[in-house]
């Protein structure tokens, strides 16, 4: 753990041991990103080349199955995740809360440019109802055949609610 890092979780009253003993992992910023979809807001997320190129092509299988799905989110940057956990405690939130739905800063598989939150069209962003989607029947069929797994299933070791919507690329 670098020195910054462990400023930063001590500055919000984070534990380390806490989180590595849930099985956590720090997960470090990659050095290249690509593009891997940008939204009609403009907005642009961001992966590792490699993630970004499978996204692109699971995201057309999908459509070419009439299944439409677009990106949430992407790579976060461990500043902010810094900034949504201190932003949480502010509003008056718990630790325990926040770290049942947010990760710690480092420890957010975002950082590593490998994961994303899948929205689907009518479904709610990020909540449970976007398992009733056609796009994640279609994730839970084809998502591993483009390398992208579910992180955080029901009763996952890692001590995060279930995540429907939150899929990471593995090579």
């Amino acid at each position: 753990m670098t020195p910054e890092l462990a400023a930063r979780l001590a500055e919000l009253g984070i534990a380390p041991a806490d989180l590595l003993a849930r099985g956590l992992a720090i997960h470090a910023e990659p050095a290249e990103l690509a593009l891997a979809e940008s939204n009609a807001e403009g907005r642009e997320f961001l992966l590792i080349p490699a993630a970004a190129a499978a996204w692109q092509a699971m995201r057309r299988a999908a459509a070419d199955e009439g299944v439409e799905m677009f990106l949430l989110s992407a790579f976060r940057s461990v500043a902010r995740q810094h900034e949504i956990v201190a932003a949480k405690l502010a509003c008056g939130l718990s630790l325990d809360q926040i770290l049942r739905v947010s990760a710690a800063p480092g420890f957010s598989e975002h950082h590593s440019g490998c994961a994303v939150d899948i929205g689907a069209p009518g479904s709610p962003p990020l909540e449970e109802a976007f398992e009733t989607t056609a796009a994640f029947g279609w994730l839970e069929r084809r998502a591993a055949d483009f390398g992208f797994h579910l992180s955080y299933p029901r009763g996952n070791a890692s001590g995060y609610l279930y995540e429907p919507w939150h899929w990471r690329w593995r090579a």
